[in-house]
């Protein structure tokens, strides 16, 4: 008898478990949420509001966008087209989006980071070196040469890049699992934020003169999304 009691204590907390794991809170899909009792002012689905179902049409999941070739006459030598909810608003929800990259002989994706999705890469013309570094502490570099038709996956959250080292244009395209997967772009981040980061932090975290931080500070960091 006693052990039927065990097993059905047993029982009831992995049950009790199991519902408070699938109890969290979903994924973000915004950096932040100020929580607001105004209900007028709410925000509904996934930070859109939902248009009536009978109302949409096919334009609601169409995009022709990435068709056509971004600008890489940048600093970075690189163009990104963003095929998201804010292009596609039938993505709403999905969890899904597309973009586009383009590069110039020599042209860079500058390291960065989704803070909301996996990124998986394709490449449609060209050869990219492309690579990712995995978290603390190991912080441990993944690097592949990409030819035509080769795929690359960029795990969530995690630093990564793609550089043309091939002596023409390169193009490929990205499969991001979010609707608005954000970017950061790291050294935009660090040296371009509004306002500035302290100079002393920076110095103290990067270990080099105040100079070298005010000189990065000064300069234009390139967004090329």
């Amino acid at each position: 008898m006693a052990n039927i009691h065990y097993f059905t204590l047993t029982i009831a907390i992995l049950a009790l478990a199991s519902s408070l794991a699938y109890a969290s809170d979903p994924s973000p899909l915004q950096d932040f949420c100020v929580a607001l009792n105004d209900s007028k002012s709410a925000v509904f689905v996934n930070g859109k509001f939902c248009k009536n179902p009978k109302l949409a049409t096919a334009d609601d999941f169409f995009f022709s966008g990435l068709r056509n070739a971004g600008n890489t006459s940048n600093p970075v030598g690189s163009a990104v087209t963003q095929a998201n909810v804010a292009q596609i608003p039938g993505l709403n929800t999905l969890g899904i989006s597309l973009v586009r990259i383009d590069y110039a002989p020599n042209g860079l994706n500058p390291p960065h980071t989704h803070p909301r999705a996996t990124e998986a890469l394709i490449v449609l013309e060209g050869t990219l070196y492309v690579g990712f570094v995995t978290s603390n502490p190991e912080n441990r570099l993944f690097t592949k040469v990409l030819n035509k038709g080769d795929v690359f996956v960029f795990p969530e959250g995690l630093i990564h890049f793609q550089f043309n080292v091939g002596k023409t244009n390169a193009v490929a395209i990205a499969a991001l699992s979010s609707q608005n997967p954000g970017v950061i772009t790291i050294a935009k981040a660090v040296f371009g934020s509004n306002p500035p980061i302290s100079p002393d932090v920076l110095t103290k975290a990067f270990q080099v003169d105040k100079k070298v931080i005010d000189y990065l500070q000064q300069q234009l960091w390139w967004d090329n999304n």
